[in-house]
């Protein structure tokens, strides 16, 4: 998802420099989203682990 995210912010800056400033603004968009949506996963994951560490011990 990260991949994803890195790939739609290298389209917003390109688009960016070449002046299509719709196609740019859309792609920012979708990888800040992206972005967002990753951290959220990893922080989620980061919870459970530890709270399954915890439970074995």
């Amino acid at each position: 998802m990260l991949y994803y995210a890195l790939v739609f912010l290298v389209i917003a800056l390109i688009a960016g420099v070449l002046g299509f400033s719709g196609v740019a603004g859309a792609a920012a968009g979708i990888a800040q989203v992206l972005f967002y949506v990753f951290l959220a996963f990893l922080v989620v994951s980061l919870v459970m682990g530890l709270f399954r560490r915890n439970r074995s011990l």
